[in-house]
């Protein structure tokens, strides 16, 4: 195993420093460590080998990396605490970010003293290989600088541009002869002398050097000294040769950089500076020309510098207390009060490019110094640049971590302080920057999202089981935030939506038509995630009927919008907004919309049939009901989809669905509508669960016993009268059941097929038997069944009661009917005798004894 032996440094001490490695032309951090300059002994090569190595801050067993030091690593210090090179064996670009120029200084020294020694060791070995050959060819050696051998120059650099040898040589002669700085007098000459096509000759010479993609010659470009010089060269484009560019008046413009709080490191003065002009040459002046690799080095470039200003201001408790204490009530100066937010919102889109830890210790810091409050006066601003900034600000860091926003929150209001919903409400409501209200509008959606509390309901779905273990219990912050929320901010956020009431014209400005939009939007999304105090709401404040009156505007996609909101409501599938449609008759403005467009086939038109096809394809029959018993003559009058003669063909068909029952469950073979129950009975379609298919609901509705029982052993009777048992049918208790407490059991000589007995009822439990005589069974194991039978009919009779709790004032008239049509079936008519058959239904233990006494098919009333 290799023994790492100290290299003698002047400092041995560790530095620490970050590690990062070029993907797709982005730095990605892979973390934080010590570095330190060694010596390796190598067992293979029996002889000690440089290496950097950087030890993790986080796991000190583990390496972060461990590079071995060769001569053409190209390893390169580009800043005072900056060194990339590229691996060899990877050819991957890496890089190391040192926490201090010292330490950086000393690793370097290090690197750079052994890549000497490599060269003077392998110097006469290698003095005729070809790599040396390639180095001596291409040397260069330029013209000096001048008007008259500027086609030289320009020449020989583009011969040197075609081999990599060539760019690598003549960007070393560049940086040694400083070269730049001997060209920038030329354009000044050349411009008094109006030389024009010298100009374009100092514009090819400039673009050739920036692209030789050296970031050494990329970071001099940018200096204070060369920089106007560089874009003053590159104002002449030979590809516009009538077009005169003005890069130095816009770069040499010193108003343009606003200082809202001394900084008093002059050399993070300078990186802001060269960052600025960095992103000026990449989006400006060099944005048509740029190349992958430029494109990427000045990323880079960029990239380094953002983080080392962001990681000074954020580590400056100082600075940031200076800069939070600009909105104190000491400062008068307005002025400097806008700077300073703006100047937060270049931060915050600074940090979008940083690591989340560097991102989330940025946004720690500033909400410790108050920057809600910050945002709260930003908001209420009278200028909409800095409405925009503070927006800007919220979104970026609601999109980092929208929990710390809310806890943030929840602080105010456990603090009597006024939260920070309330302030984007009142935004919202007198706004008129379309792009400042859609990101507050995004924004409250965001900040009162209960979903990541709540948990998907398609999960609960798959578990089966107890579903109430499963629901994940409700979070008592985010209940008492909305509890809050609903109390008196959310009247204050739909006011203009209740204010709708007494409004005689629907004409609206631009500004009250796009924040009508928003707001039901907003309605839309409470409705879904906020279930019961949301309906409440609608309810109390009446908004369906106000927005209905939102369908009679001249705008369409206001209507639109509108019956967004009305095709939310039916697709829940939830009675109660179903019985708020009905009875505010809010159907009748979109019936009205689809006769004022039938003529057209628009988007209006097509929304509002979607809403009625919807309906057909669910078969919600207590709104098909309310519409045909309402609304006939205008259904028979819309001909040119079938929609609405279907819902009339149903009706009629099913004579008005006059009973609950017929209406729930009596379908007609040919009938494709799916079998939904009614909603309000706690079914799993009203929990936006989906039903069970026919095999589930078979399983479910069968007793166990039946189970463990052979297919060719035949069913007892329920009450167990008689050893011999006949086929029976087992009808589920009905409404009968809450007044009647005993048993009814009737024999028939015939054993009727199972045929005659089949209905089309899929809440009455069919039971087929077979004729084929079975032992006694034990008084143990009969009673056992009995029970077992008892409680899931108790369960079917408790179903129909909460049914016939849940339904109208009619139910006493459907339920007489239903019973008819029971009666009619099991031959009970009266009016004469007809065919019996034996009906077994366990009601009590009282009754069981006595069941067995009536085995001869006896009715007992």
């Amino acid at each position: 195993m290799a023994q790492a032996v100290p290299a003698p440094p002047p400092d041995p001490s560790k530095k620490r420093v970050k590690v990062y490695e070029l993907r797709n032309n982005d730095w990605v951090d892979r973390g934080t460590g010590f570095c330190t300059a060694t010596y390796v002994f190598n067992d293979s090569l029996r002889k000690d080998e440089a290496r950097v190595v950087v030890q993790s801050e986080e796991e000190p067993e583990r390496n972060l990396l461990e590079t071995k030091i060769c001569k053409d690593d190209g390893f390169q210090k580009q800043q005072d605490t900056l060194i990339v090179w590229t691996e060899m064996s990877t050819n991957i670009d890496m890089a190391l970010s040192f926490q201090e120029a010292d330490g950086c200084a000393m690793i370097w020294k290090f690197v750079n003293s052994v890549q000497q020694q490599l060269s003077e060791i392998n110097g006469p070995e290698d003095a005729f290989s070809d790599e040396i050959n390639a180095a001596d060819t291409y040397s260069v050696t330029l013209p000096p600088p001048a008007l008259g051998n500027l086609p030289d120059i320009n020449a020989q650099m583009q011969h040197c541009n075609l081999s990599p040898q060539g760019r690598d040589a003549l960007g070393r002669y560049i940086i040694n002869e400083d070269y730049i700085r001997k060209l920038i007098p030329l354009v000044e000459l050349a411009e008094d002398l109006e030389d024009l096509p010298s100009l374009h000759r100092l514009c090819n010479i400039m673009k050739t050097m920036i692209l030789l993609n050296d970031t050494t010659i990329i970071e001099h470009a940018v200096t204070d000294d060369v920089v106007l010089g560089v874009v003053g060269a590159l104002e002449y484009d030979p590809d516009f040769p009538s077009h005169k560019a003005n890069h130095r008046h816009w770069l040499g413009r010193e108003g343009r950089y606003k200082e809202v709080v001394r900084i008093e490191d002059e050399q993070i003065r300078k990186k802001i500076h060269h960052t600025y002009r960095l992103q000026y040459l990449k989006d400006v002046v060099l944005a048509r020309i740029l190349d992958d690799p430029t494109f990427s080095v000045l990323n880079s470039l960029i990239f380094y510098y953002q983080v080392e200003i962001v990681q000074h201001l954020q580590t400056n408790a100082v600075f940031l207390k200076e800069l939070f204490g600009i909105f104190g009530p000491q400062e008068t100066d307005q002025e400097r009060k806008k700077e300073a937010v703006l100047f937060i919102q270049q931060c915050c889109a600074v940090s979008k490019q940083l690591q989340q830890p560097a991102r989330q210790q940025l946004y720690n810091n500033f909400l410790g110094h108050g920057l809600l409050s910050v945002i709260n006066f930003a908001l209420h601003h009278s200028d909409v640049g800095v409405r925009v900034g503070a927006t800007d600000v919220l979104v970026s860091m609601i999109d980092h971590d929208p929990q710390m926003i809310r806890q943030t929150i929840f602080r105010q209001i456990n603090e009597k302080q006024t939260p920070l919903t309330d302030s984007l409400i009142d935004l919202l409501l007198v706004e008129a920057d379309l792009g400042v209200k859609a990101q507050i509008a995004d924004a409250i959606k965001v900040l009162l999202d209960p979903g990541s509390q709540n948990g998907p309901l398609d999960s609960l779905a798959k578990a089966g089981g107890d579903f109430s273990r499963l629901r994940p219990q409700a979070d008592p912050q985010q209940e008492l935030f909305l509890s809050n929320f609903y109390e008196a901010s959310a009247k204050k956020l739909f006011q203009p939506l209740v204010d709708l009431k007494d409004r005689e014209t629907m004409d609206f400005s631009v500004h009250q038509v796009s924040l009508f939009i928003y707001l039901i939007e907003i309605l839309c999304f409470f409705i879904r995630q906020h279930q019961h105090r949301s309906k409440y709401f609608v309810l109390a404040e009446s908004l369906g009927q106000r927005i209905a009156q939102l369908l009679s505007s001249r705008e369409k996609y206001l209507k639109l919008t509108a019956m967004k909101f009305f095709r939310n409501l039916v697709g829940l599938q939830d009675e109660f907004y179903n019985s708020q449609l009905m009875q505010d008759h809010l159907f009748k403005p979109i019936l009205d919309i689809v006769i004022e467009t039938m003529p057209r086939d628009n988007l209006l038109n097509s929304a509002c049939l979607e809403l009625f096809e919807y309906i057909k394809k669910e078969g919600n029959r207590v709104i098909i009901s309310h519409l045909v018993e309402n609304y006939r003559d205008i259904l028979k009058d819309i001909t040119y989809v079938e929609t609405f003669k279907t819902f009339l063909d149903r009706y009629d068909q099913t004579q008005g669905f006059t009973t609950l029952s017929e209406a729930v469950h009596f379908m007609d073979d040919d009938d494709e509508t799916p079998k939904r129950s009614d909603a309000g009975r706690g079914t799993r379609w009203e929990s936006g669960i989906k039903d069970l298919d026919a095999a589930e609901e078979q399983y479910f509705n069968t007793s166990d016993d039946d189970e463990d029982e052979e297919p060719i052993k035949s069913s007892t009777s329920i009450n167990g009268a008689s050893p011999i048992s006949k086929p029976l049918v087992d009808y589920g208790s009905d409404e009968e059941n809450e007044n009647n407490d005993a048993g009814i059991v009737r024999s028939d000589s015939k054993t009727p097929e199972s045929s005659d007995t089949k209905d089309t009822d899929e809440d009455l439990v069919l039971t087929p038997t077979s004729s084929a005589p079975t032992p006694p069974e034990r008084l143990s194991e009969k009673r056992r069944r009995e029970e077992d039978e008892e409680d899931e009919l108790g369960k079917l009779s408790a179903n129909k009661r909460r049914s016939s709790t849940s339904s109208n004032s009619s139910v006493g008239s459907i339920t007489n009917n239903f019973l008819k049509r029971k009666k009619s079936l099991n031959g009970r008519d009266g009016t004469g005798p007809a065919k019996t058959n034996k009906i077994a239904i366990s009601l009590s233990p009282a009754i069981k004894t006595g069941g067995e006494g009536n085995a001869n098919g006896e009715n007992d009333n």
